[in-house]
């Protein structure tokens, strides 16, 4: 973070500092957690659901910080007490980003119902090859995360990506408050979260809300594939790109093949020019996240050829998405269990398809949130994984009785080829007795279902090669 006294930090959140210590200077970073506090920190007390912020006042102060964001004071260290610490944290976060704005600070946002990570991570490292990046680490996409990346920004940050997610109607223009973009990027708009909005139409007006917060010197890079993002384009008063495998498209994808490990190749063109770009992301489906990683980072100033080499050396960065591990013994296990909704889990399958296997075994647990159509989505998915050729699905819990019935339904032999267990351990057991050399092995889920301890326990189960 820049370098604020604590009466800068009253000023800009509308706090009242108490202890005194106007004079002393926050040098280091803006944390929630205590244990994470260093000397020269700035301590942000929130009261959660299961612990109180400002009953480790004492343990922060302890560990060096300057002082706090609080909702009351505390002997142990000044406080800039204030009504709620997490609007503050907001306020302090919005007034630092418009000093660095002033100073040259490019700002990139995404949203989308699926791949928003994915898609953040290849935009971060692309951007890292061109200057100081600043991009948040896994889903720091909501009140307290997004606040917490723009503050650790600096005077030295060339570029900020962040990520934004919903949860309803207004979530999106509130963080664009905080940090309003000067590029916004929308991915696409899916079933995630449906049960809260109630309907497509509405998640596209609370992702449109980016587009909207654009300045008219902006960019707005909209996915030309999905319909419903392309319709957002009459909303904003910034240029608009568009991406996908459509020929009309400014920022396309042409000649896509994917290797062994189902890992995209394919023609990036784009400024009238066109570039080879060899992901090492699985799954076809990140040739629609890199197109906007690298429509964002070509509206940042990028030169072409330069952000296809980049999107060549990116890497996954965030845990448990599509993360391929193979242990000794020959099984491959693909961890991609840190969340889903019906159109990552189509995209999460397609990949399994395209690998080479023995086998190809889907372990899948429930999606959330999809709402009254829940049922029918996970019949849906359960014939979608016998479409796509899986030899084997484990539908984990009752919440996920949908799949094994829909796979049993389009042909999957119920108890062999299609089963239905009542939890993790029973899946974990099912493993140890049918796994086998060659087979590959995909786990997702909601990230409610913790699926990600199952894949974990999978590899443990043989030695990592």
């Amino acid at each position: 973070m820049i370098r604020l006294t604590l009466a800068e930090v009253a000023e800009l959140t509308g706090g009242t500092l108490t202890g005194g210590g106007g004079d002393a200077t926050v040098t280091g970073a803006v944390t929630l957690d205590s244990r994470a506090v260093s000397p020269g920190d700035l301590f942000v007390a929130v009261a959660g659901e299961r612990v109180d912020g400002h009953d480790f006042l004492t343990a922060a102060a302890a560990a060096g910080a300057v002082g706090a964001l609080a909702a009351r004071p505390d002997p142990a260290l000044p406080c800039v007490v204030v009504a709620d610490p997490v609007v503050a944290l907001g306020r302090l976060a919005a007034g630092v980003h418009a000093r660095l704005t002033a100073t040259g600070l490019r700002t990139l946002a995404l949203t989308g119902s699926s791949g928003k990570t994915s898609t953040k991570d290849l935009l971060g490292q692309v951007l890292g090859a061109a200057g100081p990046t600043v991009s948040p680490p896994g889903s720091f996409n909501n009140d307290i995360g997004l606040p917490l990346t723009v503050l650790s920004a600096d005077e030295d940050t060339q570029y900020l990506v962040l990520e934004m997610g919903a949860r309803g109607i207004g979530h999106i223009a509130r963080l664009c408050a905080v940090a309003r973009p000067q590029i916004g990027i929308v991915l696409n708009v899916g079933s995630a979260h449906l049960g809260e909005f109630g309907s497509a139409e509405v998640i596209a007006q609370a992702k449109g809300e980016l587009v909207e917060a654009l300045p008219g010197d902006g960019t707005a890079v909209l996915n030309a594939d999905d319909p419903r993002v392309l319709g957002m384009a009459p909303r904003t008063r910034a240029r608009v790109v568009t991406t996908g495998r459509r020929a009309d498209a400014d920022v396309r994808a042409t000649d896509v093949v994917l290797d062994d490990s189902a890992r995209a190749r394919f023609t990036l063109v784009a400024a009238g020019e066109e570039h080879a770009v060899a992901l090492r992301v699985v799954g076809e489906h990140q040739v629609a996240n890199a197109l906007s990683a690298a429509a964002g980072a070509l509206a940042a100033g990028m030169a072409p050829a330069d952000v296809a080499s980049a999107l060549s050396s990116a890497g996954a960065l965030s845990r448990w998405r599509m993360e391929v591990e193979r242990r000794a013994d020959g099984v491959t296990v693909v961890n991609d269990a840190y969340n889903a909704n019906p159109e990552s889990m189509r995209a999460a399958l397609a990949a399994l398809a395209g690998m080479p296997a023995g086998r190809r075994i889907a372990v899948l647990g429930a999606m959330a949130e999809l709402g009254p159509d829940a049922v029918a989505e996970h019949v849906r998915l359960g014939r979608d994984v016998a479409a796509a050729g899986i030899d084997l699905v484990v539908a984990v819990g009752p919440d996920a009785v949908g799949i094994a019935d829909g796979a049993a339904a389009a042909g999957r032999r119920r108890g062999e080829e299609s089963v239905l267990v009542p939890d993790r351990a029973a899946a974990r057991q099912l493993m140890s007795e049918v796994l086998r050399p060659g087979d590959v092995v995909l786990v997702k889920a909601s990230r409610a279902y913790a699926l990600e301890l199952l894949a974990a326990d999978l590899l443990d189960g043989g030695t990592q090669g």
